[in-house]
C-alpha cells in the first residue's frame, strides 16, 4: 500500500485529499501543529476505512518536522506522496505598501523554508528509488499579483519557483512534482468544495502530465471565486 504524507493537514483541503488519495489505495500520514486536531481528521477517517495517523510538528521547527518524518518512515515505510499545503504566519495578509521585513520573513519561513524541510525528509528516498511525487499548494498569489497579499505573496511565489524547479530537475529522475494554485475561497457544500480541489490534484498525480495548473483551471485574480 502506497503513503501520502499531508503536511499542513486541516479539516478542509487536507482532509479532502486524504479521503480522495484514501479512497485510492493510500494510507494517510497527516502532519500539523495541533495534535487535537490531527487525532480528529484520523477519527474522520478511520471511520470510513482509511489507514490513517496523525504527527504533530511545528513547521517553523527544523527538530519537529525531522521528528515527525521519522515518525511517519517507522509506521509505515517509503513516502510515496508529499502533499504540502500548510496555513502559515502569524501575521495577517498585509498590502504590498505594508510589507515589513518581519511580517514577511514569518510567512517565508513557514512556506518556504517549511517546504524545503519536508521535502528533505522525502526526496533521499524518493531519488534512491526513482519514484514519488511531491505536490504544493498555494494560493493564486504565488502567479499574479494581489496587492492584498503582499507578504504571503513574497512566500508563495517562491514557494512556486522552488517546486518548478524542482520538477525541472527531477522529472527525468522518475519523480513528479506538481504545483496548483487556487484561485477560490474554500467553502464546503458549494462549487469550492475541498473535495473538488482533491479531485484535481489526484488527476494531477495520477496523469502527471501537467507541472502547473490552476483551480479553477484558468482563473485570474478578476475571477477568483468567493
Amino acid at each position: 500500500m502506497k503513503t501520502i504524507a499531508i503536511v499542513g493537514a486541516g479539516p478542509k483541503l487536507g482532509l479532502s485529499i486524504a479521503k480522495k488519495f484514501g479512497e485510492n489505495g493510500f494510507q494517510v500520514a497527516l502532519i500539523s501543529r495541533s495534535q487535537e486536531n490531527l487525532d480528529s481528521l484520523v477519527s474522520q477517517l478511520q471511520i470510513i476505512g482509511i489507514e490513517a495517523s496523525g504527527f504533530a510538528a511545528d513547521l517553523y521547527d527544523s527538530d519537529q518536522v525531522i521528528q515527525a518524518f521519522a515518525k511517519v518512515k517507522e509506521k509505515y515505510g517509503f513516502i510515496d506522496v508529499l502533499e504540502f499545503s500548510p496555513t502559515s504566519g502569524h501575521f495577517p495578509a498585509t498590502l504590498a505598501s505594508e510589507v515589513t521585513e518581519e511580517n514577511t520573513l514569518d510567512h517565508f519561513q513557514g512556506l518556504v523554508i517549511g517546504a524545503i524541510r519536508s521535502v528533505q525528509q522525502v526526496l533521499p528516498g524518493m531519488l534512491k528509488k526513482g519514484t514519488g511525487a511531491i505536490l504544493f499548494t498555494t494560493g493564486l498569489q504565488a502567479i499574479f499579483p494581489i496587492p492584498e497579499m503582499g507578504n504571503v505573496g513574497i512566500a508563495s511565489s517562491g514557494l512556486r519557483y522552488y517546486a518548478n524547479n524542482l520538477h525541472a530537475e527531477l522529472a527525468p529522475k522518475g519523480i513528479y512534482v506538481g504545483h496548483l494554485s487556487l484561485g477560490v475561497i474554500i467553502k464546503p457544500g458549494t462549487q469550492t468544495d475541498p473535495k473538488y480541489i482533491a479531485d484535481a490534484w489526484f488527476e494531477m498525480y495520477t496523469k502527471k502530465n501537467k507541472a502547473e495548473e490552476t483551480f479553477p483551471i484558468g482563473v485570474t485574480p478578476e475571477t477568483i471565486i468567493w
